[in-house]
């Protein structure tokens, strides 16, 4: 009797298991199905999604390019997510097929250089030509999200006029901090923002007020620094509301690598013009007092 009762149980707890086997197979093969069905239905779709503005003013984008054959159309796919009132694509410089991807935006208006002019000349350059009440300015080396873009342009929008990258969050304690960086934090220390820290001009992405293109004049962005210093000097609003990474981006690039390197040399010295820039305007002191000091009754001046 005990027997037949063991032989029982085990029967049932057989007939139990392949039950559950069974349903686990199923439920596996609904799940693979449904994956399958949802990347069929996204890849036959292929739309980027809009992103909207929280603004009723014109936005535009100034986008430069040099040999960016390989992310443009990336770059080019998030800006088309948002709702500008115009895309002017600057390419210097290019022996690939970037000059060819830009003309075939459609609404963009492509200015070409054979030779390179540098980025900021083309910044400069897209500012000249551009009508928009806030102007975005990006590089095509690497891809940043549409919605990444949109601090920059709500803090404009809300009365800031110069709208920084903040990479503060993405660099090294200070005692690691390379030369680049320090003149940065010493250029805001000095015309009276520690709080912008090593925030600047230099870095993509940013934004700009008609206002302050006006006050500044496009000219000055051909040296971004000394752009931002005319801007803090002027009293115009200027902040870092958003974050995004393009230290690394930027890291490896021909004549970025080393310490003495192309690019440290050229922002080195742009930070050097913006400080001459400063002083021309405000006095060899800046805004710094002499303290009751009686250079006079020696003949100094």
């Amino acid at each position: 009797m005990k027997k037949q009762m063991i032989r029982k149980v085990r029967q049932r707890s057989r007939t139990t298991r392949a039950r559950r086997t069974k349903v686990r197979k199923r439920s596996k093969f609904v799940r693979k199905k449904g994956t399958k069905r949802l990347k069929k239905a996204l890849r036959v779709q292929n739309v980027p999604r809009k992103v909207l503005l929280p603004t009723d003013k014109r936005i535009g984008v100034v986008l430069s390019v040099q040999n960016e054959a390989q992310t443009l159309p990336l770059v080019l796919r998030e800006l088309s997510r948002l709702p500008l009132h115009e895309l002017i694509i600057i390419v210097n410089g290019s022996t690939d097929a970037s000059l060819s991807l830009a003309r075939n935006v459609p609404g963009a208006t492509v200015v070409h250089y054979q030779e390179p002019v540098g980025h900021d000349v083309g910044r400069a350059i897209g500012a000249k030509l551009a009508t928009s009440d806030i102007l975005v300015f990006v590089d095509a080396d690497f891809i940043i999200p549409a919605e990444r873009l949109v601090p920059f342009v709500t803090a404009v929008d809300r009365g800031m006029d110069v709208a920084l990258n903040n990479i503060s969050p993405y660099l090294k304690p200070s005692r690691s901090l390379d030369r680049v960086t320090y003149l940065k934090e010493f250029l805001n220390r000095i015309l009276g923002r520690p709080d912008l820290r090593a925030n600047s001009l230099t870095a993509v992405p940013h934004a700009i007020s008609r206002k302050a293109l006006d006050m500044i004049g496009c000219h000055q962005l051909m040296v971004p620094p000394k752009a931002q210093a005319s801007a803090i000097i002027k009293g115009l609003v200027v902040g870092a509301p958003g974050s995004v990474e393009v230290l690394k981006a930027n890291r490896h690039k021909a004549g970025n690598v080393g310490r003495m390197n192309m690019v440290s040399e050229l922002i080195a010295g742009d930070h050097l013009e913006a400080l001459q820039f400063a002083m021309d305007e405000l006095g060899g002191r800046l805004w710094f007092s002499d303290h009751g000091r009686r250079r006079d009754l020696l003949g100094g001046a």
